[in-house]
Protein backbone atom coordinates (compact mmCIF):
# COMPACT_ATOMS: atom_id res chain seq x y z
CA UNK A 1 0.00 0.00 0.00
CA UNK A 2 1.07 3.59 -0.82
CA UNK A 3 1.40 6.04 1.64
CA UNK A 4 0.66 9.90 0.92
CA UNK A 5 3.52 12.17 1.12
CA UNK A 6 1.47 15.16 1.27
CA UNK A 7 2.32 17.45 4.01
CA UNK A 8 0.48 17.18 7.12
CA UNK A 9 -0.19 20.89 7.47
CA UNK A 10 -1.31 21.60 3.81
CA UNK A 11 -5.03 20.64 4.77
CA UNK A 12 -4.76 23.37 7.57
CA UNK A 13 -2.91 26.14 5.47
CA UNK A 14 -5.48 25.77 2.65
CA UNK A 15 -8.08 26.47 5.71
CA UNK A 16 -6.15 29.47 6.79
CA UNK A 17 -6.12 31.03 3.75
CA UNK A 18 -9.89 30.44 3.09
CA UNK A 19 -10.82 31.99 6.43
CA UNK A 20 -8.35 34.88 5.50
CA UNK A 21 -10.05 36.06 2.41
CA UNK A 22 -13.89 35.31 3.94
CA UNK A 23 -12.28 37.58 6.71
CA UNK A 24 -10.78 39.97 3.74
CA UNK A 25 -14.29 39.85 2.22
CA UNK A 26 -15.99 40.73 5.44
CA UNK A 27 -13.96 43.81 5.67
CA UNK A 28 -14.69 44.70 2.53
CA UNK A 29 -18.44 44.54 2.54
CA UNK A 30 -18.44 46.20 5.90
CA UNK A 31 -16.47 49.08 4.70
CA UNK A 32 -18.27 49.45 1.65
CA UNK A 33 -21.69 49.18 3.42
CA UNK A 34 -20.69 51.85 6.15
CA UNK A 35 -19.39 54.00 3.47
CA UNK A 36 -22.78 54.42 1.68
CA UNK A 37 -24.31 54.93 4.98
CA UNK A 38 -21.95 58.05 5.36
CA UNK A 39 -22.47 59.50 2.21
CA UNK A 40 -26.29 58.88 2.65
CA UNK A 41 -26.06 60.51 6.03
CA UNK A 42 -23.96 63.37 4.84
CA UNK A 43 -26.09 63.97 1.70
CA UNK A 44 -29.47 64.47 4.13
CA UNK A 45 -27.20 67.00 6.55
CA UNK A 46 -26.58 69.28 3.62
CA UNK A 47 -29.81 69.01 2.52
CA UNK A 48 -31.50 70.18 5.43
CA UNK A 49 -28.87 72.81 5.92
CA UNK A 50 -29.55 74.26 2.48
CA UNK A 51 -33.48 73.81 2.98
CA UNK A 52 -33.08 75.92 6.50
CA UNK A 53 -30.89 78.37 5.23
CA UNK A 54 -33.35 79.40 2.33
CA UNK A 55 -36.25 79.75 4.72
CA UNK A 56 -34.34 81.61 6.90
CA UNK A 57 -34.18 79.28 9.83
CA UNK A 58 -31.30 79.60 11.78
CA UNK A 59 -29.42 76.22 12.78
CA UNK A 60 -26.70 74.51 14.62
CA UNK A 61 -25.44 74.04 18.17
CA UNK A 62 -24.30 77.22 19.38
CA UNK A 63 -27.85 77.88 21.21
CA UNK A 64 -27.22 75.19 23.88
CA UNK A 65 -24.43 77.60 25.50
CA UNK A 66 -27.22 80.53 25.94
CA UNK A 67 -29.49 81.12 29.08
CA UNK A 68 -32.60 78.77 29.20
CA UNK A 69 -34.75 81.18 30.99
CA UNK A 70 -36.95 78.13 32.42
CA UNK A 71 -36.84 75.94 35.70
CA UNK A 72 -37.44 72.46 36.33
CA UNK A 73 -39.78 71.54 38.62
CA UNK A 74 -38.30 67.81 39.75
CA UNK A 75 -34.74 68.07 39.66
CA UNK A 76 -31.88 65.81 41.08
CA UNK A 77 -28.71 68.07 40.55
CA UNK A 78 -28.80 71.48 41.05
CA UNK A 79 -30.73 73.56 38.29
CA UNK A 80 -31.70 77.27 37.61
CA UNK A 81 -33.35 79.38 34.88
CA UNK A 82 -30.18 81.28 34.33
CA UNK A 83 -27.88 78.19 33.51
CA UNK A 84 -27.84 76.86 29.97
CA UNK A 85 -29.54 74.65 27.61
CA UNK A 86 -26.69 72.47 28.07
CA UNK A 87 -27.27 72.05 32.10
CA UNK A 88 -31.32 71.91 31.75
CA UNK A 89 -30.83 69.24 29.09
CA UNK A 90 -28.13 67.42 31.01
CA UNK A 91 -30.89 67.66 34.25
CA UNK A 92 -33.44 66.13 32.52
CA UNK A 93 -30.99 63.16 31.31
CA UNK A 94 -30.08 62.71 35.28
CA UNK A 95 -33.92 62.85 35.75
CA UNK A 96 -33.80 59.77 32.89
CA UNK A 97 -31.27 57.63 34.54
CA UNK A 98 -32.49 58.05 37.66
CA UNK A 99 -36.09 56.61 37.02
CA UNK A 100 -34.79 54.28 34.96
CA UNK A 101 -31.58 52.95 36.65
CA UNK A 102 -34.82 52.30 39.71
CA UNK A 103 -37.05 50.38 37.33
CA UNK A 104 -34.31 48.47 36.33
CA UNK A 105 -33.34 47.29 39.63
CA UNK A 106 -36.81 46.91 41.08
CA UNK A 107 -38.44 45.22 37.80
CA UNK A 108 -35.89 42.64 38.11
CA UNK A 109 -36.36 41.70 41.42
CA UNK A 110 -40.19 41.33 40.92
CA UNK A 111 -39.67 39.66 37.73
CA UNK A 112 -37.86 36.75 39.03
CA UNK A 113 -40.16 36.57 42.39
CA UNK A 114 -43.17 36.88 40.14
CA UNK A 115 -41.54 34.25 37.74
CA UNK A 116 -40.66 31.51 40.53
CA UNK A 117 -44.34 31.82 41.76
CA UNK A 118 -45.45 30.77 38.34
CA UNK A 119 -42.95 27.53 39.20
CA UNK A 120 -44.59 27.19 42.20
CA UNK A 121 -46.49 23.91 43.38
CA UNK A 122 -48.96 26.11 45.59
CA UNK A 123 -52.03 26.91 43.48
CA UNK A 124 -52.65 30.27 45.17
CA UNK A 125 -48.90 31.64 44.57
CA UNK A 126 -49.19 30.37 41.31
CA UNK A 127 -52.09 31.72 40.60
CA UNK A 128 -50.89 35.46 41.86
CA UNK A 129 -47.85 35.08 39.81
CA UNK A 130 -50.22 34.26 36.92
CA UNK A 131 -52.28 37.51 37.17
CA UNK A 132 -49.79 39.28 37.33
CA UNK A 133 -48.30 38.71 34.51
CA UNK A 134 -51.59 38.15 32.02
CA UNK A 135 -52.64 41.49 33.80
CA UNK A 136 -49.92 43.89 33.25
CA UNK A 137 -48.67 42.51 30.20
CA UNK A 138 -51.82 43.10 28.83
CA UNK A 139 -52.67 46.95 29.70
CA UNK A 140 -50.67 49.65 27.36
CA UNK A 141 -47.98 51.09 29.74
CA UNK A 142 -49.58 54.70 29.17
CA UNK A 143 -52.64 53.60 30.55
CA UNK A 144 -51.56 52.46 33.41
CA UNK A 145 -49.12 55.37 34.32
CA UNK A 146 -52.21 57.32 34.04
CA UNK A 147 -54.36 54.69 36.32
CA UNK A 148 -51.45 54.90 38.78
CA UNK A 149 -50.91 58.78 38.71
CA UNK A 150 -54.54 59.53 39.16
CA UNK A 151 -54.85 56.75 41.77
CA UNK A 152 -51.89 58.59 43.48
CA UNK A 153 -53.18 62.25 43.09
CA UNK A 154 -56.86 61.42 43.96
CA UNK A 155 -57.37 58.84 46.28
CA UNK A 156 -54.62 59.68 48.37
CA UNK A 157 -55.17 62.60 51.53
CA UNK A 158 -53.72 65.95 51.84
CA UNK A 159 -50.62 66.74 53.15
CA UNK A 160 -52.11 68.33 56.06
CA UNK A 161 -53.79 64.84 56.61
CA UNK A 162 -50.99 62.38 55.20
CA UNK A 163 -50.60 59.16 56.71
CA UNK A 164 -47.20 59.35 58.36
CA UNK A 165 -45.38 57.12 60.68
CA UNK A 166 -43.99 59.71 63.11
CA UNK A 167 -41.94 62.17 61.62
CA UNK A 168 -40.13 60.07 59.92
CA UNK A 169 -42.16 59.18 56.90
CA UNK A 170 -45.31 60.98 55.16
CA UNK A 171 -47.77 59.66 52.21
CA UNK A 172 -50.08 62.08 50.80
CA UNK A 173 -51.18 63.67 47.23
CA UNK A 174 -47.82 65.20 47.24
CA UNK A 175 -45.94 61.31 47.00
CA UNK A 176 -44.02 60.45 49.36
CA UNK A 177 -41.61 63.02 51.64
CA UNK A 178 -38.92 60.90 54.01
CA UNK A 179 -36.10 61.92 56.91
CA UNK A 180 -32.75 62.41 55.50
CA UNK A 181 -29.28 62.91 56.50
CA UNK A 182 -28.22 66.35 57.16
CA UNK A 183 -25.25 65.75 54.71
CA UNK A 184 -27.57 65.71 51.84
CA UNK A 185 -25.92 63.76 48.65
CA UNK A 186 -22.74 63.17 49.97
CA UNK A 187 -24.38 60.78 52.53
CA UNK A 188 -25.68 58.69 49.31
CA UNK A 189 -21.98 59.28 47.53
CA UNK A 190 -20.93 57.86 51.05
CA UNK A 191 -23.90 54.96 50.62
CA UNK A 192 -22.94 54.14 47.26
CA UNK A 193 -18.54 53.89 47.43
CA UNK A 194 -18.99 51.98 50.28
CA UNK A 195 -21.55 49.95 49.33
CA UNK A 196 -19.48 49.05 46.28
CA UNK A 197 -16.35 48.28 47.92
CA UNK A 198 -17.88 46.05 50.58
CA UNK A 199 -20.04 44.29 47.39
CA UNK A 200 -16.89 43.92 45.82
CA UNK A 201 -15.35 42.16 49.39
CA UNK A 202 -18.37 39.93 49.37
CA UNK A 203 -18.11 39.08 46.14
CA UNK A 204 -14.75 37.68 46.39
CA UNK A 205 -15.25 35.58 49.45
CA UNK A 206 -19.02 33.94 47.81
CA UNK A 207 -17.21 33.05 44.69
CA UNK A 208 -15.58 30.48 46.42
CA UNK A 209 -18.80 28.89 48.33
CA UNK A 210 -21.38 29.47 45.49
CA UNK A 211 -21.81 29.41 41.27
CA UNK A 212 -20.74 32.61 39.80
CA UNK A 213 -24.23 33.67 39.32
CA UNK A 214 -25.22 33.07 42.70
CA UNK A 215 -22.35 34.73 44.08
CA UNK A 216 -23.59 38.07 41.94
CA UNK A 217 -26.65 38.22 42.94
CA UNK A 218 -25.69 37.83 46.69
CA UNK A 219 -23.37 40.35 45.90
CA UNK A 220 -25.91 42.81 44.82
CA UNK A 221 -27.89 41.96 48.01
CA UNK A 222 -24.74 42.81 49.77
CA UNK A 223 -24.32 46.23 48.04
CA UNK A 224 -28.04 47.45 49.04
CA UNK A 225 -27.33 46.92 52.64
CA UNK A 226 -24.45 48.16 52.55
CA UNK A 227 -25.47 51.26 51.06
CA UNK A 228 -28.44 51.34 53.56
CA UNK A 229 -26.33 50.53 56.44
CA UNK A 230 -23.93 53.48 55.75
CA UNK A 231 -27.04 56.15 54.65
CA UNK A 232 -28.57 55.40 57.84
CA UNK A 233 -25.21 55.41 59.48
CA UNK A 234 -24.66 59.51 58.03
CA UNK A 235 -27.79 60.32 59.76
CA UNK A 236 -27.57 58.81 62.86
CA UNK A 237 -23.82 60.51 63.00
CA UNK A 238 -24.79 64.03 61.95
CA UNK A 239 -28.07 64.02 62.18
CA UNK A 240 -31.61 64.16 60.39
CA UNK A 241 -33.54 66.22 58.33
CA UNK A 242 -37.29 65.44 59.74
CA UNK A 243 -40.22 66.34 57.36
CA UNK A 244 -42.70 68.95 59.54
CA UNK A 245 -46.28 69.22 58.42
CA UNK A 246 -47.05 72.89 58.01
CA UNK A 247 -50.87 74.10 57.26
CA UNK A 248 -51.10 73.33 53.76
CA UNK A 249 -48.03 71.38 53.15
CA UNK A 250 -44.81 69.07 54.19
CA UNK A 251 -41.63 70.81 54.44
CA UNK A 252 -38.16 69.18 55.43
CA UNK A 253 -36.55 66.01 54.41
CA UNK A 254 -36.67 64.33 51.03
CA UNK A 255 -38.96 64.17 48.70
CA UNK A 256 -40.30 61.42 46.30
CA UNK A 257 -42.67 63.28 44.04
CA UNK A 258 -46.36 61.60 42.66
CA UNK A 259 -44.64 62.28 39.13
CA UNK A 260 -41.75 59.67 39.65
CA UNK A 261 -43.56 57.69 41.75
CA UNK A 262 -46.33 56.88 39.23
CA UNK A 263 -43.89 56.90 36.25
CA UNK A 264 -41.46 54.20 38.55
CA UNK A 265 -44.45 52.15 39.60
CA UNK A 266 -45.73 51.57 35.73
CA UNK A 267 -42.24 51.00 34.71
CA UNK A 268 -41.78 48.63 37.09
CA UNK A 269 -45.10 46.56 37.01
CA UNK A 270 -45.24 46.77 33.08
CA UNK A 271 -41.48 45.69 32.76
CA UNK A 272 -41.90 42.93 35.98
CA UNK A 273 -44.44 40.90 33.87
CA UNK A 274 -42.00 40.44 31.00
CA UNK A 275 -39.67 39.59 32.94
CA UNK A 276 -41.18 36.92 35.10
CA UNK A 277 -42.34 35.37 31.95
CA UNK A 278 -38.70 35.45 30.28
CA UNK A 279 -37.25 33.95 34.17
CA UNK A 280 -39.83 30.95 33.84
CA UNK A 281 -39.20 30.01 30.31
CA UNK A 282 -35.44 29.79 31.38
CA UNK A 283 -36.17 27.80 34.15
CA UNK A 284 -38.71 25.39 32.38
CA UNK A 285 -36.04 25.31 29.33
CA UNK A 286 -33.16 23.79 31.95
CA UNK A 287 -34.24 19.59 31.42
CA UNK A 288 -36.22 17.26 33.46
CA UNK A 289 -32.95 15.24 34.38
CA UNK A 290 -31.09 18.03 35.94
CA UNK A 291 -34.00 18.04 38.55
CA UNK A 292 -33.89 14.96 38.95
CA UNK A 293 -30.40 14.33 39.79
CA UNK A 294 -30.25 17.00 41.99
CA UNK A 295 -32.76 15.82 44.22
CA UNK A 296 -31.50 12.17 43.71
CA UNK A 297 -27.75 13.55 45.52
CA UNK A 298 -30.22 14.58 48.42
CA UNK A 299 -30.88 18.26 47.74
CA UNK A 300 -33.87 20.35 48.76
CA UNK A 301 -36.36 21.87 46.54
CA UNK A 302 -34.57 25.65 47.14
CA UNK A 303 -31.16 24.14 47.11
CA UNK A 304 -31.67 22.73 43.40
CA UNK A 305 -33.54 25.79 42.32
CA UNK A 306 -30.40 27.84 43.92
CA UNK A 307 -27.40 25.18 42.81
CA UNK A 308 -28.57 23.91 39.97
CA UNK A 309 -31.94 24.75 37.54
CA UNK A 310 -31.26 28.81 38.09
CA UNK A 311 -27.26 29.16 36.98
CA UNK A 312 -28.08 26.72 33.91
CA UNK A 313 -31.23 29.12 33.28
CA UNK A 314 -29.53 32.32 33.60
CA UNK A 315 -27.66 31.45 30.24
CA UNK A 316 -31.43 31.79 28.63
CA UNK A 317 -32.32 34.54 30.88
CA UNK A 318 -29.78 37.14 30.69
CA UNK A 319 -29.85 37.86 26.49
CA UNK A 320 -33.92 38.71 26.39
CA UNK A 321 -33.21 40.45 29.52
CA UNK A 322 -31.34 43.42 28.39
CA UNK A 323 -33.91 43.67 25.47
CA UNK A 324 -36.42 44.31 28.33
CA UNK A 325 -33.91 46.85 30.08
CA UNK A 326 -33.38 49.22 27.15
CA UNK A 327 -37.34 48.61 26.32
CA UNK A 328 -37.49 50.34 30.04
CA UNK A 329 -35.18 53.11 29.50
CA UNK A 330 -36.92 53.92 26.24
CA UNK A 331 -40.55 53.78 27.86
CA UNK A 332 -39.35 56.82 30.48
CA UNK A 333 -40.11 59.03 27.40
CA UNK A 334 -43.61 58.55 28.48
CA UNK A 335 -42.62 60.53 31.75
CA UNK A 336 -44.21 63.78 29.73
CA UNK A 337 -47.60 62.11 30.07
CA UNK A 338 -47.34 62.49 33.97
CA UNK A 339 -46.03 65.76 34.16
CA UNK A 340 -42.42 64.38 35.25
CA UNK A 341 -39.38 66.04 33.79
CA UNK A 342 -37.32 63.81 32.08
CA UNK A 343 -34.82 64.21 29.42
CA UNK A 344 -37.71 64.54 26.34
CA UNK A 345 -39.88 66.66 28.18
CA UNK A 346 -37.15 69.37 29.41
CA UNK A 347 -36.22 68.71 25.37
CA UNK A 348 -39.47 69.77 24.90
CA UNK A 349 -39.47 73.21 26.92
CA UNK A 350 -36.07 73.68 25.04
CA UNK A 351 -37.94 73.54 21.64
CA UNK A 352 -40.22 75.85 22.26
CA UNK A 353 -37.89 77.85 23.71
CA UNK A 354 -34.95 78.03 20.97
CA UNK A 355 -36.75 77.03 18.09
CA UNK A 356 -34.20 74.73 17.60
CA UNK A 357 -36.28 71.66 16.95
CA UNK A 358 -33.87 69.58 14.45
CA UNK A 359 -30.78 70.09 17.15
CA UNK A 360 -32.70 69.03 19.59
CA UNK A 361 -34.18 65.65 18.37
CA UNK A 362 -30.83 64.78 17.20
CA UNK A 363 -29.66 65.14 20.72
CA UNK A 364 -32.51 62.83 22.07
CA UNK A 365 -31.66 60.12 19.52
CA UNK A 366 -28.27 60.45 20.55
CA UNK A 367 -28.59 60.36 23.69
CA UNK A 368 -30.80 57.40 24.01
CA UNK A 369 -28.78 55.22 21.46
CA UNK A 370 -25.26 55.66 23.75
CA UNK A 371 -27.54 54.54 27.17
CA UNK A 372 -28.72 51.59 25.21
CA UNK A 373 -25.53 50.75 23.92
CA UNK A 374 -24.08 51.29 27.33
CA UNK A 375 -27.04 48.87 28.56
CA UNK A 376 -26.07 46.31 25.41
CA UNK A 377 -22.41 46.45 26.11
CA UNK A 378 -22.74 46.20 30.42
CA UNK A 379 -25.51 43.07 29.50
CA UNK A 380 -23.19 41.06 26.63
CA UNK A 381 -20.35 41.09 30.36
CA UNK A 382 -22.40 39.95 31.87
CA UNK A 383 -23.43 37.21 29.20
CA UNK A 384 -20.18 36.60 28.25
CA UNK A 385 -19.21 35.75 32.27
CA UNK A 386 -22.51 33.30 32.35
CA UNK A 387 -22.18 31.48 29.38
CA UNK A 388 -18.33 31.15 30.04
CA UNK A 389 -18.69 29.68 33.88
CA UNK A 390 -18.93 26.37 35.24
CA UNK A 391 -21.63 25.24 36.89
Amino acid sequence: MKTSTMPKNIGDTNYQRRQARSRRRAVLVQTVVLAVCVLILVGIGINVHENLEANNIRSGFGFLLGRAGFDIGEKSIPFTADQSFIAALFTGFVNTARVAFFGIISATLMGVVVGMMRLSRHPALRFMGTAHVEFYRNIPLLVLLLAIYLSVTELLPRSNHAFHLGDWLFLSKAGIQYASPLMGWWAVVVGLVGGAIVAGLAYWRLKRVFVSQIAWLLSIAVFAVGFLVLWVGMGATFGWDHPHASRFSLTGGSQLTPEFLSLWLGLMLFTSASIAEIVRAGVVSVPAGQWDAALALGLTRFETVSYVIFPQSMRLVVPPLASQFMNLTKNSSLAVMVGYPDLVSVANTTINVSAQAIEVILIIMVVYLVINLFTSLVMNQVNRRVTRSPL
